[in-house]
């Protein structure tokens, strides 16, 4: 189906654009960042540009009580999760005298992204930066074009050192390069639009990138659910934006029309989410569960929510799944721990979501003794033989000991 294909076309058409700045910023350094700084974000003073801590911690004294008690919540949340995500080193001796294993190392430098278009993300600069703390990378870099005051707070709330009041292609031309004011990271991560997406899509042969993440996903796939909970979902989720994706797939028509009539009644006030359920909102009825089941999968959506605990027997493909009527999706947004950067665009066949792991890597390690080099030396030799490699082969039986050596 088209859905399935579903993903980077729109990309297509600001490429030529962003490829212009990428190569401005790389070439010119500060002179082209900043000129498009003034363009794009706004920024009138370069002094301005890197977020004192001062000005954060302005911010978080600035913050309502309660909104710093839930910031503080959701940041506990997602460490916690995050600390439960991260991988070990171990080691392990499969063959007597030959110990292999591995090692858990955090990448030295990330850039996190946070947009400030239509609505202030606090989420998610904690969503991008506590992973990366919990991973123990060094330095943890953000960038906002226009950073609200709770994205602010939040920064404080974190810790963050270096923020700059940046966004858009030439931002992450600078994350991706380096010029004097911002340094080059190993990797950036979080969402933008497209031409923070396209940008990223340029660089990530010279610098690591999470995923290319596109509008907002929501899939819901029913049988029992309430259609007032079903369709506050959708219309949640489809205020993202205009391009929202917003289907429900179910076998009852019934439970199917009651959802339409909701929908229509929540999104009334809400021009965004009218605006996307009209462009992308859909209504799959299946013939049996397990065309529902595997229509889901192939639609791989981001968010996903189901009847039961049961029902992840069969689910292969999607970036965060809510299970009951309880589970509302928004609350995957903020609050509960997993991440709510999640693949889009079918994307979810092939990852998850943002975590822990995607700010470290693993070093595997090997360590021979004699004994054992003797005993898989000779066998790694002839593969070496077989595939032409001689001086491999040598590299090998060079080192073969004699009886008695350990």
């Amino acid at each position: 189906m088209a859905l399935e294909r579903r993903g980077g076309a729109a990309l297509d058409g600001v490429l030529p654009s962003v490829r212009r700045i990428v190569a401005d910023v790389r070439k010119k350094g500060d002179r082209a960042l900043f000129k498009y700084a003034a363009e794009f974000d706004g920024l009138k003073d370069v002094g301005d540009v890197r977020i004192t801590a001062e000005e954060m911690a302005a911010a978080w004294e600035g913050t309502k009580p309660a909104l710093r008690d839930a910031l503080s919540t959701a940041a506990e949340q997602i460490r916690a999760f995050a600390v439960n995500q991260l991988p070990a080193s171990w080691s392990d001796s499969p063959v007597a005298g030959l110990t292999t294993g591995q090692l858990v190392r955090p990448l030295a430098s990330v850039g996190c992204y946070v947009p400030s278009g239509r609505h202030p993300l606090p989420s998610t600069l904690l969503m991008t930066a506590i992973p990366a703390q919990v991973a123990g990378v060094e330095r943890v870099v953000v960038v906002s074009p226009r950073p609200a005051l709770e994205t602010l707070a939040a920064a404080h709330l974190l810790g963050i050192t270096e923020f700059y009041r940046l966004g858009g292609a030439h931002t992450v031309a600078a994350l991706a390069y380096g010029t004097d004011t911002v340094l080059r990271v190993d990797k950036i991560v979080g969402p933008g639009n497209l031409y923070v997406t396209a940008a990223k899509r340029l660089v990530a042969f010279d610098c690591a990138i999470d995923m290319l993440a596109g509008p907002t996903e929501i899939v819901v796939t029913s049988e029992r659910g309430r259609a007032g909970d079903i369709a506050a979902d959708l219309v949640a989720q489809a205020e993202h934006d205009p391009e929202a994706l917003a289907i429900f797939i179910t076998r009852r028509a019934d439970l199917a029309s009651k959802v339409v009539a909701e929908t229509r009644q929540r999104s009334r006030n809400n021009s965004i989410a009218r605006e996307a359920l009209k462009r992308n909102g859909l209504v799959i009825l299946a013939s049996s569960i397990d065309e529902a089941h595997a229509i889901t999968n192939r639609l791989a959506p981001e968010h996903l929510t189901v009847d039961a605990t049961s029902d992840l027997d069969w689910v292969r493909n999607a970036g965060s799944v809510f299970i009951g009527r309880w589970s509302a999706q928004p609350m995957g947004d903020y609050i509960s721990g997993p991440n709510h950067t999640l693949p889009t665009g079918g994307m979810a066949r092939v990852r998850g979501g943002l975590s822990v792991n995607d700010f470290v890597k693993l070093i595997t390690v090997q360590q021979y003794s004699a004994r054992a080099l003797r005993s898989l030396g000779p066998k790694a030799a002839l593969l070496a033989e077989a595939e032409g490699l001689a001086g491999h082969a040598e590299a090998i039986r060079a080192r073969l000991p004699r009886r008695g050596s350990r």
